[in-house]
């Protein structure tokens, strides 16, 4: 099992974690209620975690221009 995070926001890959034994509470997905957990968490067949973060270049762009909140995809 890997757990991968992307950007929400321009798709780019943020990083990968390759650990078969890790818990929900170490990565901090207990946290998050369940609305927030369904947009940002997702499986696959194989058994894989995708999890959708932000990058700082989005976080950045976000911070400086507030109108963007209303898209759901960036490009940088």
């Amino acid at each position: 099992m890997a757990i991968h995070y992307h950007c929400r926001h321009c798709g780019t890959k943020l990083g990968s974690i390759e650990n078969s034994s890790i818990y929900s509470e170490t990565l901090g997905l207990h946290k998050l209620t369940e609305q927030e957990r369904q947009e940002m968490v997702a499986y696959d067949l194989s058994g894989d975690i995708h999890i959708t973060a932000i990058c700082e270049d989005c976080q950045e762009a976000l911070e400086r221009n507030p109108e963007y909140h209303q898209y759901d995809f960036l490009i940088h």
